[in-house]
């Protein structure tokens, strides 16, 4: 397959134009200034709010005035991630793409379809003469991935229509309903550094694993490189005296699993033999647990440069608190509609060292508002434990589900009525704007769906291509019927 065989034509064509602007989180101007001279270049009303979310409006095909207005609405931001050996500047250079198979993915950094595509679909729809459909607002919010501050900045009245589609979902044939609701919890350990001239300085490392997004790759048993790398400090330095931690760095975002990582310790000289064995052990041990999800595995240990260690208490205290802390699935939806749907999580995201301090940042999510602030209070709890300061963020509310939703029964119908099957009707355990909206807008009837992505926020991210076909199909019948 050839790009230019991309169907439907002029969705891809809208992506591709779209992968040229640089659009990093909480630096979206160059795309919001591109929206902004699309919209008016083609006279269609637009404007942008103080936030700088940007609403592009259409008019209802002749004889369909009357129709319930539908907002389409995706965010413009996406997840910059890298492989640690590409050369690339988010800020300037574009994502460059290629067809593997069936699939849309990148030269060594992130898609962008989350949400590009979505961006894409909403372009195409306002650029074509020939789609039946009443009213429609295109919404394009900026910085959803890094605290969703875009739809947190959107002033009630921005948004006039009576349905919204949010077009920023990963499963096609799968309907969204509700999400779940997030927060951010930071740690921090200070410390005084120290000579350690006697010891024969390691550094470790780990690369390769799969990683993705933390909420809804969160169920997937997935390996996080801060909680491995933290359990064989933890094992080592309970097992030898002697050993000290000099640097620890893992983790890019706070919604992504961490890949790869490593750590430096200065080590007696007696033991270096015994502690390279143990890596070797616990490498293969780790391999195995992980054999189905992690297949990628890089294991390394190499001598270091002699550096000042972090004073041994809060170094203890800190690995301590790494093996402790929850990471993964801590409840499961009690409610049977949800079919099973993770409740409750936490992902450690990041650890960086300075020359005083380590800095850890988690997310925690959940559908059950007050369970999210049990979890962020058992993350404050274990780093108070260790000795290290620790408070968690704001966060975004929680989408609940709409009982009796006349847009479900709608986006349902056409569904089944185009592909001759059920879809899914079910929660996702992510961050949604729709939590955001449904704050600011009460009496709005949401649903979210869209083409099927693949380890979204990781350089190995993907776009199922039939799918995005399947999802334009769905949604110009969709905006047909109501």
């Amino acid at each position: 397959m050839n790009k230019s065989d991309l169907k439907p034509a002029v969705v891809f064509e809208q992506f591709s134009k779209i992968n040229e602007i640089p659009r990093p989180s909480k630096h979206e101007e160059k795309m919001i200034e591109y929206l902004k001279n699309w919209g008016e270049s083609r006279g269609l009303q637009t404007k942008v709010d103080e936030t700088g979310n940007v609403l592009i409006s259409k008019p209802a095909t002749k004889g369909m005035e009357n129709r319930k207005k539908v907002i389409l609405q995706s965010h413009m931001d996406m997840v910059c991630d890298k492989l640690v050996d590409v050369e690339f500047d988010f800020d300037k250079d574009p994502i460059k793409t290629y067809i593997d198979g069936d699939w849309l993915t990148a030269e060594g950094t992130t898609l962008g379809a989350d949400d590009g595509i979505g961006c894409a679909i909403e372009l195409a729809i306002l650029d074509s003469n020939d789609i039946e459909h009443g009213p429609i607002e295109c919404v394009f919010t900026r910085d959803e991935e890094t605290g969703l501050s875009g739809a947190e900045g959107m002033k009630p009245g921005f948004m006039t229509g009576d349905y919204l589609i949010n077009l920023d979902s990963e499963d096609e044939g799968e309907i969204f309903v509700s999400c779940a609701g997030g927060r951010n919890t930071t740690a921090k350990f200070t410390f005084s550094r120290e000579d350690a001239p006697t010891l024969f300085f390691m550094r470790g490392q780990l690369k390769g694993l799969v990683g993705g997004h933390s909420g809804d790759d969160i169920n997937k048993k997935r390996a996080n490189a801060i909680k491995i790398l933290g359990r064989f400090l933890y094992q080592e330095m309970n097992r030898y005296e002697g050993i000290r931690l000099a640097q620890f760095h893992s983790g890019k975002l706070h919604n992504a699993i961490p890949r790869d990582g490593s750590f430096v310790i200065g080590v007696p000289s007696a033991i270096k033999e015994n502690l390279m064995a143990d890596w070797n052990i616990f490498a293969t041990q780790v391999e195995d647990e992980f054999h189905i999800t992690d297949t990628s595995m890089v294991w390394l240990m190499e001598s270091a440069d002699a550096e000042p260690v972090i004073e041994q208490t809060v170094a203890m205290n800190f690995v301590r608190a790494l093996q402790a802390v929850d990471n993964g699935i801590y409840a499961i939806c009690q409610d049977e509609a949800l079919g099973g749907m993770v409740e409750t999580s936490s992902n450690i995201a990041s650890v960086h060292t300075e020359e005083t301090e380590i800095n850890i940042l988690s997310s925690q999510r959940s559908n059950v508002m007050s369970n999210l602030d049990n979890m962020c209070a058992t993350i404050v709890a274990t780093f108070e434990l260790a000795g290290a300061k620790a408070w968690s963020s704001d966060g975004y509310p929680a989408w609940k589900m709409r009982p009796g939703s006349e847009l479900t029964s709608i986006v349902r119908d056409t569904y089944k009525e185009l592909f001759g099957k059920e879809p899914i009707v079910r929660g996702i355990h992510a961050g949604l704007e729709c939590g955001l909206f449904s704050e600011r807008y009460p009496n709005l009837d949401m649903v979210s769906f869209g083409p099927t992505l693949r380890f979204v926020h990781t350089p190995e991210e993907r776009l199922y291509i039939p799918s995005v076909q399947m999802v334009w199909d769905h949604l110009l019948l969709v905006l047909k019927r109501i």
